[in-house]
């Protein structure tokens, strides 16, 4: 590749979210050092948030390219992201999205790529990229263990999963088909999923590492008819986040493990009886804690309110909550964070495997279950278990809280974490370098 008289010109297309721009924003950084030229393109709102991240090193081999949503009387630009977005108005993002696949073919039309990298809830994207005779390859954001998963409940229907770690309980089982008479989308979701995967080349990316992932990238394979190749945790490095000095001051302070970082997400937004068991098993577990609270912009309360009463003032000597955003990728890397109270969106337990840092598992929706009941199973993670309602309970909270950060029996969880920690680094540029050859090969 290196006698390449020019780059290979990749357009690539995310869903809307930052936890899914950012790596491909990652992703476009490692195949430009390998002769591509890459255009990342998203919503105005979303590309604002990563411009920041394109330094000067990248800024000639990696162009942001707007796509503008229709404009929706529910839905201003603003909207245009699932970060902040109310709930209620997730199935008209998606509708708006699938709107906008005219001007995407403009944008086709007007760059010229070689190829296209999408998401798998863009089956349209794909059908474009086919009408300009381009090839075009989807990339998971999420593991092999899941997507086996849901690939086998759509092609074997009666057939047990061969891998019985990953299951739902009967209350998930419940809230899905709760979620999906609700659903007013007008596409079934399944056919969607299925429609980017027939469309995809000969093979599709994950954001994974084998040694987490193996066994389900292969059974993934012989369910899809198609080569998995990863492209490891596409985690940003900690180092560019620039905010968060007043946390780090913070973390100084404590011992080596003795913290946990506790934080859902950007999509999600924790109920007041959940904020409440939560709030009581981090007092009673006794460790050290950052906790991020997001709310959504439709809710008006302040932090205060929305913890027990006399929270904030019995837990200040080992306790920061913070209202909105902080240093996630920094955090975790920090000697004095021992675990990480997570929902276990992918994003997160990637930087976490990256960092060494165990997972308390509190998984809340979506993939978020199955992802718990992977990594519990590979060693680096323990779920805190729900009532028979699938309700969070505060003393099994703080139950394994000290399982994982403070006790002895936790010495195999911590141990496993490291290891694969060591794994991820060890391991360098080799995935990348068989991805940007099987992306050549396309052209």
């Amino acid at each position: 590749m290196d006698n390449m008289q020019r780059p290979i010109k990749v357009l690539m297309l995310p869903w809307l979210a930052h936890g899914h721009v950012s790596p491909y924003l990652e992703l476009a950084k490692r195949l430009s050092t390998r002769n591509f030229h890459i255009y990342l393109c998203s919503t105005p709102v979303n590309l604002s948030s990563i411009k920041p991240k394109i330094s000067e090193k990248y800024s000639s081999s990696i162009e942001l390219v707007e796509l503008h949503l229709p404009s929706l009387p529910d839905l201003p630009p603003h909207y245009h992201t699932t970060k902040g977005l109310p709930p209620h108005l997730m199935n008209t993002l998606k509708a708006a999205f699938d709107m906008a696949s005219p001007g995407f073919g403009d944008i086709v039309t007007s760059l010229g790529p070689d190829l296209l990298i999408h998401e798998f809830l863009q089956p349209w994207a794909a059908e474009v990229a086919k009408s300009h005779g381009l090839p075009s390859v989807v990339l998971f954001n999420v593991g092999a263990g899941t997507i086996s998963f849901m690939f086998h409940m759509i092609k074997n229907t009666g057939n047990k999963f061969p891998f019985e770690a990953i299951r739902l309980h009967d209350y998930e089982l419940a809230k899905i088909r709760k979620a999906a008479d609700d659903s007013t989308a007008r596409v079934n979701e399944k056919d969607r999923v299925l429609q980017s995967v027939e469309r995809s080349s000969n093979f599709i990316l994950l954001k994974t590492f084998r040694e987490m992932d193996g066994k389900y990238m292969d059974y993934l394979s012989s369910l899809l008819g198609k080569k998995v190749l990863t492209v490891g945790p596409l985690v940003e490095d900690p180092s560019n986040t620039e905010d968060g000095d007043s946390i780090i001051e913070w973390l100084d302070k404590r011992e080596k493990s003795s913290t946990i970082f506790v934080s859902f997400g950007t999509e999600y937004f924790l109920t007041e009886k959940e904020r409440e068991e939560i709030a009581h098993g981090l007092e009673l577990s006794n460790v050290n804690f950052i906790w991020v609270i997001r709310f959504s912009v439709e809710e008006s309360v302040e932090l205060k309110e929305a913890l027990p009463k006399g929270f904030l003032e019995r837990v200040r000597d080992r306790g920061l909550v913070i209202d909105g955003w902080a240093p996630q990728g920094k955090i975790l890397e920090h000697p004095s964070i021992g675990g990480f109270v997570s929902h276990c969106g992918w994003g997160s337990i990637m930087e976490s495997m990256k960092s060494g840092v165990p997972i308390i598992a509190m998984p809340m929706q979506h993939d978020q279950p199955l992802n718990a009941r992977m990594v519990e199973e590979v060693g680096v993670a323990m779920e805190v278990k729900r009532n028979k309602s699938g309700e969070l309970e505060r003393l099994e909270i703080a139950k394994v809280i000290k399982h994982v950060v403070a006790e002895k029996d936790g010495d195999s969880v911590r141990k496993k974490t490291k290891e694969m920690s060591d794994s991820i680094r060890n391991k360098g540029e080799e995935e990348l370098d068989e991805v940007a050859e099987a992306l050549v090969q396309l052209c």
